[in-house]
């Protein structure tokens, strides 16, 4: 008997769980896979939010009003029934699009989605001035934190992928540096082992003249040798470069970063792949023993004319090259080289193409009327 009326407590409940979630489900109040399901951080806030939201989206729990005292056909009971039905209707409708917004939201969109839900809440008491149907302003505060805590998460993960792919490529710039410095070592080896059995040989036969040049030249070996060591020691010590890329950026923008690699030059030319229309301008490039120190203080006496004030990570300043030649030399004390104008060649070689074809003025117009420039309008260069 007794397990009889425990299977049957049982069902009790289950009709009532079943019987509450279809009574949620008619006013568009789902269970879906939310965004922030998986965010530790979020989900005891989130859970509030939809907990509130859940109790206020049962009848009589204040989601939606709507007039009292209506009567259909002198029946109060059924001109109660009609509205209530109608506030599921619209409560449904509205929900509908948060669900929608929730489900496509981006972090970049937040303030989009929040005005069409207002909206949406707009329109639903419009419809239904005539029987004073709204959603509660309380309802649509907790529909719009959801939107904001999802918005939230969604730009951290995006900040977070971006600083994984920025990770890994300076890994592969890491990586690639150690491999061009062992490849010179090894290089370097082979030379100084050359140069040590020809010294040996001529010590060998008394030519001493000819073995005292071949010294001095294996003396220079060992000091390659010395300098690639370090080189591959201090993982402070690189290059220092400033370059810029007119045709792409204007020409008050440069990029100023640092680079451990042999050949410095090979990154620059890296930098202007495919992903720009033209190559980099190097306006300056010098070795430091602590690179990485020039190169944060650069970027911090630049820090107010970052180009992307978000993403740190993007080394791309409004200044001329003039004055981070100002800056360099108060930092380095002395540049080698230094170009002011750039050369900015398949640009420059690109202009007479485009006045000649008529395009420049097209362009100009785009420029001022802010319109786009189809696809074909500008030949390939």
């Amino acid at each position: 008997m007794g397990e009889a009326r425990a299977e049957l407590d049982e069902l009790r409940r289950s009709v009532v769980a079943t019987t509450d979630e279809q009574l949620l489900q008619e006013v568009g109040v789902y269970e879906f896979r939310h965004p922030l399901d998986d965010a530790v951080a979020y989900k005891a806030e989130l859970d509030d939010v939809r907990g509130a939201m859940k109790a206020m989206a049962r009848a009589d729990g204040g989601a939606v009003t709507g007039a009292t005292g209506w009567t259909v056909n002198g029946s109060e009971a059924q001109g109660r029934k009609m509205v209530r039905e109608n506030c599921k209707l619209m409560l449904r409708a509205y929900n509908s699009e948060a669900d929608a917004l929730v489900r496509g939201l981006k972090p970049y969109k937040l303030d989009g989605a929040v005005s069409r839900l207002t909206k949406s809440r707009e329109v639903i008491a419009k419809l239904g001035r005539t029987m004073s149907i709204e959603v509660s302003p309380r309802y649509h505060r907790l529909r719009i934190r959801e939107l904001e805590l999802t918005a939230d998460y969604l730009a951290k993960v995006a900040e977070e992928k971006e600083r994984e792919r920025e990770e890994k490529a300076r890994l592969r710039e890491e990586r690639k540096a150690q491999q061009e410095l062992q490849r010179e070592r090894e290089r370097l080896d082979k030379e100084r082992q050359h140069y040590a059995n020809a010294l040996a040989s001529l010590e060998s036969k008394g030519d001493l003249e000819a073995a005292g040049k071949l010294r001095a030249q294996l003396d220079d070996v060992d000091r390659a040798i010395n300098d690639v060591d370090y080189r591959a020691a201090n993982i402070r010590a690189g290059y220092v470069y400033v370059i810029s890329n007119v045709g792409a950026f204007g020409e008050r923008m440069i990029k100023v970063g640092m680079t451990r690699r042999l050949e410095p030059l090979d990154r620059v030319r890296e930098l202007g792949d495919a992903s720009v229309p033209f190559r980099f301008d190097v306006h300056a490039l010098f070795f430091a023993n602590d690179a990485v120190g020039i190169e944060t203080a650069m970027h911090q006496r630049l820090a107010d004319r970052r180009v992307n004030m978000v993403n740190l990570r993007r080394e791309f300043f409004y200044a001329t090259p003039q004055e981070a030649r100002e800056h360099l030399l108060d930092l380095a004390g002395d540049l080698l080289e230094y170009v002011e104008d750039p050369e900015a060649l398949e640009f420059r070689q690109s202009q007479p193409d485009r006045a000649s074809s008529g395009v420049a003025a097209e362009v100009e117009n785009a420029k001022t009327s802010g319109t786009r420039v189809t696809a074909g309008t500008i030949p390939a260069s």
